[in-house]
């Protein structure tokens, strides 16, 4: 609870200046004035937890495994996904026959895994026979879109048995770690034959879905971890004929990716959760805790009349202009087996655009819609950009809330960003690129409602 006035004298100019941005402006100016900047937290937020166990497919990433966390709960996941084909399949030199192998390739993110990496786990991927319907969700039952029989290969995955890729962009070496499971020669060759006789099969995804609907990633044995990939490419390795420089015929040996699987294709993660009884007693008792994935988020009513009417009554016939509104939100870190971490991200969004959101791919735009990230340091979640949520209420709604500015929801996202290359002229700039239900790893932990602040700060003009 706090209200904190500072008192500054100001010329006639300034106001002026001031006046013309103002969110009110009641009363008219006069040459003596004084500006108080006012500092109000003394409102309180309120909320609970309610089960969050059907996440919509706008997934970021591909969770593959089973794990047990005391403190947690019991996570599962697999994955279905389509692909992107390759806009061209070499064929110059090259015949089916010369494809000699080929392999399903599955890039481990930074963050790589959570649980333990010695227990031996196996997953076995399918083809579809059909292709997915659209919209996915995490309780999608893959039954009926594929056959035992399907199997298109197997193998072990563990952060034990990964192998270090390197490549090379714009003269720097990166490097990541990647599982790989082989994947039956007949399958390339169709694809090559493909390009041959139909090359419009490959003129986009939904095309390409037809003639590969695309695969089921099963844990086929094992559990104790759940492994994190960013990326699923299919890398063909062919002989190629070709002549070199002295004019004599030869062969090479080459590799090509006929196909890849990317957030921007149609996939989704099948999730299946239950957590601790532990936990469940704890939200009965009405406690806001979060879990992720496809597990619980947090439904707030956000006290934005109150802090309305509170900046109404203080300026009364007075200049307001509002300079920032911001809630901070502590959390208490829940012991788990593994040291599962609070969320990375939290999205806050209108509780009634929540699923429109995620739906149309949407970005925060702080009227409706913003994100937090995590600060180990505070042990909290900071949302200082809701200053347009407040002005949009007051200048077009006459200061009135509805139900819909006030009923909130948080829930835990993954976030991409891009960061575009410093030149002579301008700085790196990070920019906001998708916005999707976190999947990328398991998380939880309590929001401290009873101990969260909702500051605003603005400017008093006094005539």
């Amino acid at each position: 609870m706090m209200k904190q006035i500072i008192f500054t004298l100001l010329a006639l100019t300034v106001l002026m200046g001031v006046q013309s941005c103002t969110d009110e402006t009641i009363g008219s100016s006069l040459t003596d004035t004084r500006t108080a900047i006012i500092e109000d937290s003394s409102f309180v937020l309120t909320g609970h937890s309610v089960a969050n166990q059907r996440l919509q497919a706008r997934t970021s990433t591909q969770l593959v495994g089973r794990l047990k966390a005391g403190g947690y709960g019991t996570l599962s996941s697999e994955v279905v996904t389509q692909f992107i084909p390759a806009s061209m399949v070499d064929t110059t030199g090259v015949s089916a026959e010369m494809i000699d192998s080929c392999r399903l390739m599955l890039a481990i993110t930074s963050n790589g895994f959570t649980g333990d990496s010695l227990p031996p786990m196996r997953m076995n991927v399918y083809r579809l026979n059909k292709q997915l319907p659209s919209p996915l969700y995490s309780d999608f039952d893959p039954t009926g879109y594929y056959d035992e029989s399907d199997l298109l290969g197997s193998n072990s995955y563990s952060p034990k048995s990964a192998t270090t890729v390197y490549h090379e962009t714009n003269g720097v070496t990166y490097s990541y770690e990647a599982v790989f499971v082989p994947m039956p020669v007949s399958l390339a060759r169709d694809i090559q034959n493909e390009y041959r006789q139909h090359p419009e099969t490959f003129s986009s995804p939904s095309a390409f879905a037809k003639f590969f609907p695309g695969i089921y990633i099963k844990n086929s044995y094992g559990s104790g971890r759940v492994m994190n990939f960013n990326r699923t490419e299919f890398q063909v390795f062919f002989r190629k004929a070709t002549t070199n420089l002295n004019g004599n015929d030869t062969i090479t040996e080459n590799r090509s990716t006929y196909m890849a699987a990317t957030p921007e294709t149609l996939q989704d993660n099948i999730i299946t959760m239950e957590v601790d009884a532990d936990i469940e007693q704890r939200i009965a008792d009405g406690q806001a805790i979060i879990v992720a994935p496809a597990g619980y988020e947090v439904q707030l009513r956000f006290p934005i009349q109150e802090i309305i009417d509170s900046f109404r009554a203080n300026v009364g016939d007075d200049l307001g202009v509002i300079n920032k509104l911001e809630l901070t939100l502590p959390v208490e870190n829940i012991a788990t087996a593994y040291n599962i971490d609070p969320p990375t991200n939290l999205l806050m969004v209108k509780t009634s655009k929540k699923d429109k959101f995620i739906a149309s791919d949407s970005l925060t735009n702080n009227k409706d819609s913003f994100y937090a990230t995590y600060s180990s340091t505070k042990r909290a979640y900071v949302f200082n950009g809701l200053r347009d949520y407040i002005v949009n209420i007051i200048n077009n709604q006459g200061g009135i809330a509805s139900e819909d500015d006030i009923n909130l929801t948080v829930t835990p996202v993954d976030i991409t960003t891009f960061t575009s290359q410093a030149s002579y002229y301008t700085s790196s700039q990070t920019v906001v690129t998708k916005i999707a239900p976190q999947v990328s790893e398991p998380a939880i932990t309590r929001l401290r409602l009873d101990k969260a602040k909702v500051k605003i700060t603005y400017s008093k003009m006094m005539m």
